[in-house]
């Protein structure tokens, strides 16, 4: 009889390099464990929403619109495991390839890469999406608190912000690091493990 997969719920902004990073640690946790990663959009752009930024980062949220209202797009219309393909190709482009983010040429083509309807990234210039997105948003971010970003994942039921990881481990390596975050959340009271970062995203 085969062991049955876990699930783990994901969620992601298509603009963060370490959601990123954590999102392919995941893919391949699941060529070792039995694990199903189901993808969520979350919006860094709505979660600073009213907060004081810096200039240069309060234009970096401003181009991530387009991409969390694409990615909502691409699940209302294609549903949740077309978002999973959505989300490499887009952040394919914008991380190892380092495209513009906010740039709409950018999202068509990789919803063309995808097979998907290009004027979704027209729509996503738009507030089309916004109510759908604000949810998902919330449905990810509320259990885990206002005061982390993205990577979150929701697994045996706890909400965490995390692992922020560079670069992401492959093979059992993946799995060895699926097995000890798995593993923290049978304690309750587990809240938080934290060390600077020394390094920057590494894209294999």
């Amino acid at each position: 009889m085969s062991e049955e997969r876990q699930q783990v719920d994901f969620w992601f902004d298509p603009l963060c390099p370490w959601a990123w990073m954590a999102s392919r640690w995941m893919l391949e946790v699941e060529k070792v464990r039995p694990v199903h990663t189901v993808f969520h959009v979350m919006s860094l752009s709505v979660l600073n929403e009213g907060r004081d930024l810096d200039p240069g980062y309060l234009d970096h949220m401003k181009r991530g619109w387009i991409g969390v209202r694409a990615a909502i797009g691409v699940e209302q219309q294609y549903g949740t495991e077309a978002l999973r393909d959505f989300y490499t190709a887009l952040g394919t482009r914008y991380h190892p390839m380092g495209e513009t983010v906010g740039d709409p040429e950018v999202v068509k083509a990789a919803l063309r890469e995808c097979g998907f309807d290009e004027t979704i990234a027209d729509r996503a210039q738009t507030d089309e999406y916004d109510e759908a997105l604000r949810l998902s948003h919330h449905q990810g971010m509320d259990p885990v608190g206002s005061d982390v970003g993205t990577p979150v994942l929701h697994i045996n039921g706890k909400a965490l912000f995390g692992p922020v990881i560079s670069p992401a481990p492959t093979g059992e390596a993946a799995g060895d690091l699926f097995d000890g975050v798995s593993k923290v959340t049978a304690a309750d009271g587990f809240f938080e493990l934290k060390r600077s970062r020394d390094r920057e995203p590494i894209f294999n």
